[in-house]
């Protein structure tokens, strides 16, 4: 997988602290360039120069937490190595390309971070090459404070060397931090290590530590890095493809962890939205009941949408479906709101243009601005279940279907106006006879806004009517009514629907 080309912010040579490393078995030192080479002038460069403590004295080798670097540890002109080591006390060692092929400019995919408080010790070979064979660019810092302001968005890995001191305690005496107390010198390793993985927390980091020393690496790999490597067996082949590893597993890991949060948040989703569907209220009623619901928002239970079904003490059966515009979790909580307020308002003992102007006032103290509205249509069908009341607010009316009859839509002469558009509105009750034998269903929109094929044309409730006509008359009923009305719905649209769709059914079959 290819490394991303984040924003990258320039960074001159004296202010990132790039050093080149020398080559753990031949190169020339002294600042002297290798013959037949040429020094390169830029402040970033592949190839690694390191500097170190001379004989001479002058400025200790690691920096404390926080101390400046010397200028001598990120010029990058060779002419000026005598001047530098002269007025520092440190010589320079530079390492140059292989070959003038290596140029400055070339692009690089990955960079590395290097934290190590003794560069001149640094096992880092010259050449570090990505995946597709372009250099792999490297900054190196002293301490954290460095590392924390070379820390940019364009630092894919970062290389820690475990001998570092810890924020706030006493560096570790010796050479690369050996010579002290054991137990102190771990403490110190793990808490850099953690201080690091704080501070980076969405970067891959490899620990690099004494040769042979697995217990440690692996203790390293256990607090968070993604691997270790032995300090005195590094070679360019071996570290460039740590380096890609430790970034594709990091990326790995993240990738899953996402997902599994991902996945966690959906199955919490889905127990909350599961749970805010209706149970219907039937108890004691002879009317069997079918539901079906899409959302059309995607990988989503619940939508703007709602519908309820309750049977009062008198034994009346009051059915209802709604539909809230907009289809985001906003609209989806709204409809809940709508639905239960229904519910307790019916069971309750209101209906008709009562029931609706209470839901209207509902809406209005809910809604997040003026401009959202909810459609609205409700039945009631009497204890013989004989005939209904039929109350409708800017919704289709729903489709009755009689044995020997074609099915057809209810009255909507008197559809009253959507709930939330006008005060003061009124919803007039329709009386319908339904006979001993009937099929009564009740859809929002999405059912018929859907496209029929490549002429655009929207499907509509004429097409509707035609569609469960046929469907009723192939002897569908009940829920596989539902399921294939849907079904042939999305067919004729070419595609998954835009609109949520809710769809409720109710039957009535005289007892033989």
């Amino acid at each position: 997988m290819p490394a991303p080309v984040p924003r990258q912010r320039t960074l001159p040579a004296a202010e990132s602290g790039q050093v080149h490393a020398a080559s753990m078995n031949s190169g020339p030192t002294e600042g002297t360039p290798e013959p037949g080479t040429t020094a390169p002038h830029t402040a970033e460069h592949p190839a690694i120069s390191t500097t170190g403590s001379t004989a001479n004295g002058g400025a200790p080798k690691g920096g404390s937490e926080g101390a400046p670097c010397a200028e001598a540890d990120t010029r990058t002109d060779i002419d000026s190595d005598t001047d530098t080591a002269n007025r520092t006390g440190k010589a320079r060692t530079r390492i140059t390309p292989d070959s003038a092929e290596a140029a400055p400019t070339a692009p690089t995919n990955l960079t590395l971070l290097l934290i190590e408080d003794d560069p001149a010790g640094s096992p880092i070979v010259p050449t570090l090459l990505d995946r597709s064979g372009k250099p792999i660019r490297v900054r190196t810092a002293r301490n954290l404070t460095e590392a924390e302001r070379l820390l940019t968005d364009d630092v894919h890995c970062i290389l820690l060397d475990l001998a570092l001191p810890a924020p706030g305690s006493r560096p570790v005496n010796g050479a690369n931090g050996g010579g002290g107390d054991e137990g102190d010198e771990g403490d110190d390793e793990l808490a850099v290590l953690k201080h690091v993985l704080e501070l980076a927390p969405r970067h891959a980091v490899l620990a690099l530590t004494a040769s042979g020393d697995a217990e440690r690496g692996a203790e390293a790999v256990r607090v968070g890095a993604q691997d270790y490597l032995f300090r005195d067996e590094l070679d360019s082949r071996l570290l460039s493809r740590a380096i890609r590893y430790a970034v594709e597993r990091k990326r790995s890991d993240s990738a899953e962890r996402r997902l599994a949060e991902g996945r966690l948040h959906a199955r919490e989703n889905r127990r909350l939205e599961r749970g805010l569907l209706p149970t219907p209220l039937l108890d004691g009623s002879p009317l069997h009941f079918a539901a079906r619901y899409r959302p059309g928002r995607s990988r989503a239970l619940l939508g703007g949408d709602f519908y309820d079904v309750v049977r009062t003490p008198d034994g009346t059966v009051h059915a209802m479906i709604g539909d809230v515009c907009g289809h985001g979790p906003d609209e989806a909580a709204l409809g809940v709101e709508l639905r239960i307020a229904w519910r307790a308002l019916t069971l309750a003992g209101l209906s008709g243009d009562e029931l609706l102007g209470t839901l209207q006032q509902v809406l209005e103290h809910e809604r997040a601005h003026d401009e959202i509205f909810a459609t609205l249509c409700t039945v009631d069908i009497s204890p013989d279940g004989r005939e209904a009341g039929l109350c409708l607010a800017g919704h289709p009316s729903p489709l009755l279907a009689r044995p020997g009859q074609p099915a057809r839509l209810l009255p909507y002469d008197d559809n009253g106006p959507a709930l939330g558009l006008l005060p003061d509105a009124r919803w007039p009750r329709t009386r319908v006879d339904l006979g001993t034998e009937w099929s009564l269903m009740l859809y929002t929109d999405g059912l018929i806004e859907g496209r029929v094929g490549d002429s655009g044309e929207r499907l509509g409730q004429d097409g509707m009517v035609g569609m469960v006509r046929r469907q009723l008359t192939e002897g569908l009923r009940g829920e596989e009514l539902l399921r294939a009305a849907v079904n042939e719905v999305r067919a004729l649209n070419g595609g998954e629907l835009t609109d949520d769709v809710a769809l409720l059914l109710l039957d009535r079959v005289p007892q033989p």
